[in-house]
């Protein structure tokens, strides 16, 4: 396709996906009472192979041609990154702080049991034809399925909490911070994965270098340097362009870095926004940047992962019986360990349930890492779809679990 082929099509798509993406999130949002980035993940496999592509093979493949698809790659990253810029700049650091304890039990339960399961369940799976591609060892395979059952949608928690309103909550920092400690474990295991299958021990030695160097710039120095913006901010009396522009520069800078030491983009922009200095220049920030990514940039990102999941790839019984493990294998790992170290750390029992089944919640960053193994030659489309499933059914549980466990009984109490 020629650049105004591309451009022409760019158009079209990005049409289609923000229609559909408002219409499905808002009947999810509305009658099912599922937040609206939920509805925003099934859009995007409706968009797909697995729905689309099904009933109208023709017309999918002509609105989505596959030169097209690297241009919604780059803003597929482009909007999940600027999304957890924005998470970052509602993270309360001092309650970070206050909660590190018991985040870190949360966190080191949320990682260590799911890999334990995934030492007994790799070894089944690579029985199974097609799940991992021939050339991947157990132990590859068991550190992939690991952080995979590990991930926690650490986008989707976060604005799960905004939206119910526990935000500044003990729950809500707790949950979010367990959730951050987990999946940058899990990127860093990703990265190892991808070491030792022929791209060198250097990517692991960056990843882990590079992302504890970048973090700890950030959680310790950064947030110093960039006390003048906020004074400048002020002194302007807004959020001039130029100042917005440089906060843009340092965005998309932060991304860079973390994703060229093979973490990801979006720990780069969640790492800068958690540094960035509260008071006006955040709200300004958050004021300009959140429309247009939430209704935007971010759709991009889930219908570029519905292109790659073919949902019919599961047809038959034991398929769907290996789909079925993998389903209840991940909640209870997830969800159970959680919980038991939240008790374990002092909450009540229905902190502690609540605090399990936000965790329990992949959404988004599950469908990064399977995209990275799809598109890495570690697993085969049919583990790509049945994992995809599995991020969607456990980001479905979230929202109604937590409000059974926890959610009626605290505003029944004035908590929320």
């Amino acid at each position: 396709m020629t650049a105004a082929q591309l451009s022409i099509a760019f158009f079209l798509q990005m049409a289609i996906i923000v229609g559909i993406s408002r219409v499905v999130g808002g009947i999810a949002h509305r009658y099912f009472g599922q937040p609206q980035v939920v509805g925003e993940m099934i859009a995007g496999v409706i968009l797909g192979p697995t729905l689309f592509g099904a009933l109208m093979p023709e017309a999918q493949a002509w609105l989505f041609p596959s030169e097209s698809r690297k241009l919604l790659y780059v803003g597929a990253q482009l909007g999940v990154g600027l999304y957890m810029f924005l998470v970052g700049l509602g993270f309360d650091r001092n309650a970070f702080r206050a909660n590190a304890g018991p985040a870190a039990w949360v966190s080191i339960a949320g990682m260590l049991v799911p890999f334990g399961c995934a030492m007994l369940l790799a070894p089944y799976l690579m029985q199974v034809p097609g799940l991992f591609q021939a050339h991947v060892s157990q132990m590859q395979a068991t550190f992939f399925l690991g952080a995979a059952i590990a991930i926690t949608a650490f986008p989707m928690l976060a604005r799960i909490i905004h939206e119910r309103g526990i935000s500044g909550s003990r729950l809500g920092t707790l949950s979010l911070s367990a959730g951050a400690i987990d999946d940058v474990s899990a990127w860093v295991v990703i990265a190892i994965v991808l070491a030792t299958l022929g791209e060198g021990p250097m990517v692991a030695i960056k990843a882990v270098g590079g992302g504890l160097g970048f973090a700890a710039f950030m959680l310790i120095l950064a947030p110093r340097l960039l006390v003048p913006l906020e004074r400048a901010v002020q002194k302007a009396g807004g959020l001039t362009d130029g100042l917005f522009a440089l906060a843009l520069f340092l965005f998309l800078l932060s991304a860079w870095a973390m994703d060229a030491a093979g973490i990801h983009a979006v720990f780069g922009g969640f790492l800068l926004g958690t540094a960035m200095p509260r008071g006006q220049l955040v709200t300004e920030l958050k004021a300009r940047l959140e429309p247009f990514t939430v209704v935007f940039l971010l759709p991009m990102f889930f219908t570029f992962s519905g292109l790659n999941t073919q949902l019919l790839l599961v047809n038959n019984w034991d398929l769907a019986l290996v789909a079925l493990v993998v389903l209840v294998v991940s909640i209870l790992a997830k969800g159970g360990a959680c919980y038991a170290a939240a008790r374990f750390s002092g909450q009540d029992h229905a902190t502690a349930m609540g605090i399990g089944a936000l965790m329990n919640a992949r959404g988004l960053m599950e469908l990064i890492i399977i995209n990275i193994g799809l598109q890495r030659g570690i697993i085969g489309p049919a583990l790509f779809a049945m994992l995809v499933v599995m991020a969607i059914i456990t980001t479905l549980m979230a929202s109604p679990v937590f409000e059974a466990v926890y959610g009626k009984a605290a505003r029944a109490r004035g908590e929320l």
